[in-house]
């Protein structure tokens, strides 16, 4: 069988629920259809931190980040929000790849209330949280409409 005859796959899109010290991850399949929750992050500084996303750019096929922005109720963007536009900014110039923002103003009360049905201990929801946001918002994100996104490329200040 020659290369031609095997289906080419599609890359993937992650999803980044931003935190000062740890950051929630999820990827979606090569369909781009369903978002899982990949890893909690533990940052250790822009180094180590470039390191990591760098890595999974090539280990997972990254095109695209979704970097969740935390807003108010009102949809007024909060001081969570300036920084996680400024990660966006870094990221998208650390990895090469393209940086969508996308409200995720529910995605952690949303995963705590899931965590908290499954009668697990505090410790072991924290570990879970990040990540479980960062697939929530992932999923949302897929779900929306287009017009709601909204779309960092590399030349965007």
């Amino acid at each position: 069988m020659t290369n031609n005859q095997y289906p080419m796959t599609k890359p993937r899109i992650a999803g980044i629920d931003y935190g000062t010290s740890r950051i929630g991850v999820a990827i979606t399949d090569r369909d781009q259809r369903i978002a899982s929750p990949w890893d909690n992050y533990q940052r250790g500084g822009e180094r180590a931190d470039a390191e990591y996303f760098r890595a999974l750019v090539a280990s997972e096929d990254i095109c695209l980040f979704v970097v969740g922005l935390p807003v108010h109720l009102s949809g007024q963007e909060s001081e969570k929000s300036g920084e996680a536009r400024e990660f966006g900014k870094w990221l998208n110039e650390v990895t090469g790849v393209k940086v969508d923002r996308f409200d995720e103003r529910f995605s952690t009360q949303e995963a705590d209330q899931i965590l908290g049905a499954g009668q697990l201990s505090r410790r072991k929801r924290a570990e879970r949280r990040d990540k479980l946001a960062a697939q929530i918002m992932l999923s949302a994100y897929l779900e929306s409409d287009r017009s709601q996104r909204e779309p960092m490329g590399l030349d965007d200040d």
